[in-house]
């Protein structure tokens, strides 16, 4: 049999049999829209939550010192956040006395969504990189003199320590503008139950979109007790996806490798899951077919089979070691509610089969156990 004669026939969707844990607190629904139209089974499990603007102390006592001493500089790195800091303002009866000192500053925008909403407030920013990058924002203010510059910085969610330092060394006066500011949530029950997962094998990757939810989660790891086995998890079964490296900086630090896109958007981030996890997946010629593993499915010439947990446990100790024979008596060690009825064996493995709709993928070795029927060529 040919290597094209075992092509699968068609494709499920990318993310079809994954299930992808969601950490995000903004734009949670967004992200997991888009993994679910790609086929995810989304966990939802906010690692912080967000402080309204309108209820936040701190933003409204530096807002009030740069009405009472304007900045030279002002850095915006996001729109929403530069607007909801106007529109908060406005809310204490601030926002003209903001945006005055604001325009006697020089504003530097950090991409095009942020001189939008500078321009929407009536300024105008005398500078923003191309590449959207903040570092390149840091190089532009290291070229000039900053001593003794009172220089503003509105943080983006993730706080900017080498970027401040940088300022600081340099001379400058930095201030910095703490908007949407996060916390952890008020509800941890469906962040721990999301750890269990990873624990347990339910979840094949979980997305990060802002450094605070990250550091947020090994945090409450760290409380739980569970901190090593989940890094441990995450550095080998697990993927880590963040949308950028600020937000993996918390993971990297603990060797746990990241995937991340080459832009920092939810959308790059959801195709960057879409092409890393199915290029994870095994996938075998076996009985004529192609079988591929996938989280809590099987595909069988690009049909998905969704499994229950004890035949995919099945499937996947066979496909562990594909076409050698696995004894029934370890095959009962992933049915730690059959006992030692091997006999319990039978059964999960004739449901295996029927669930799979090709019987002859799983061969019985008569008096000694089962396998994979793979077929002599190439498998990855």
């Amino acid at each position: 049999m040919t290597t094209a004669s075992l092509r699968p026939r068609s494709e499920p969707l990318p993310l079809a049999g994954f299930t992808v844990g969601v950490t995000a607190a903004r734009r949670a629904e967004e992200l997991g829209g888009l993994l679910e139209r790609r086929g995810a089974e989304v966990v939802h499990a906010p690692a912080i939550r967000i402080v309204p603007l309108a209820d936040d102390t701190e933003l409204h006592a530096v807002t009030e010192q740069l009405i009472n001493h304007p900045p030279d500089v002002v850095v915006v790195t996001t729109g929403i956040g530069f607007r909801g800091w106007v529109e908060a303002a406005d809310g204490w009866g601030l926002g003209e006395m903001l945006i005055s000192a604001l325009r006697h500053a020089t504003l530097l925008s950090r991409g095009p969504k942020s001189r939008g909403a500078v321009r929407a407030a009536g300024l105008t920013d005398a500078w923003s990189p191309p590449s959207e990058s903040s570092a390149e924002v840091l190089e532009h203010l290291l070229a000039g003199d900053l001593e003794g510059v009172r220089v503003a910085v509105q943080l983006h969610g993730e706080p900017l320590p080498d970027f401040v330092e940088a300022l600081g060394c340099a001379g400058a006066r930095v201030l910095q503008v703490p908007v949407y500011r996060w916390v952890p949530p008020e509800d941890l029950a469906p962040l721990d139950r999301l750890m269990g997962m990873v624990l347990e094998g339910g979840v094949d990757a979980v997305s990060f979109t802002s450094a605070p939810a990250t550091a947020s989660m090994l945090r409450r790891a760290g409380q739980l007790g569970i901190l090593e086995p989940l890094l441990q998890r995450l550095r080998r079964d697990v993927l880590a996806a963040c949308v950028g490296p600020v937000t993996a900086g918390p993971l990297v630090a603990r060797d746990v490798p990241t995937v991340q896109p080459e832009r920092s958007r939810i959308g790059a981030l959801v195709r960057t899951l879409s092409e890393t996890l199915p290029a994870r997946s095994p996938r075998w010629p076996v009985a004529g077919h192609v079988l591929e593993l996938r989280g809590h499915a099987a595909v069988v010439d690009g049909v998905l089979h969704a499994l229950p947990p004890t035949p995919m446990a099945l499937l996947r100790l066979l496909a562990a070691r594909p076409g050698r024979v696995v004894p029934r008596a370890e095959l009962l060690s992933v049915m730690p509610a059959a006992g030692d009825d091997e006999h319990a064996v039978e059964t999960a493995v004739a449901r295996l089969r029927a669930a799979l709709e090709t019987p002859r993928l799983v061969q019985t070795v008569v008096k000694r156990g089962y396998r994979l029927a793979l077929d002599p060529g190439d498998c990855r």
